[in-house]
């Protein structure tokens, strides 16, 4: 059986930074603690909801059993659901798959293919 991949959305010039730096780094691990992450099927409602109508922006694709920090599925009481969170740096060799994310024509983010 595989686990399915988790996902994080960035900037592509945060993840060029990552590549440099060897790590990957989200501001929210300074002010919230912890990394903010999606299911596949979570990550469209997560772009519409934080990144409407912005570009430049790149899918990171995670498998969970790669990472070195820890991952804790943790509800997100605005929206009732539960995401994963890690609670560290992400190493990059969890990062099985980057893809440009962008929105349609009205800003609007549809769900991204598997990989």
């Amino acid at each position: 059986m595989t686990v399915p991949s988790i996902t994080h959305i960035t900037s592509r010039t945060e993840w060029q930074a990552a590549q440099a730096q060897g790590y990957y780094e989200a501001p929210s691990l300074h002010s919230e603690g912890f990394i903010h992450c999606s299911t596949l099927d979570q990550v469209a409602a997560t772009a519409n909801r934080y990144y409407r109508g912005q570009h430049d922006l790149v899918l990171l694709y995670i498998d969970p059993t790669l990472l070195e920090p820890e991952m804790i599925y943790e509800e997100a009481p605005s929206v009732g659901e539960w995401f994963p969170h890690l609670y560290g740096r992400l190493n990059l060799d969890a990062v099985i798959s980057v893809n440009s994310f962008e929105p349609d024509a009205d800003g609007v983010f549809h769900s991204p293919p598997e990989v």
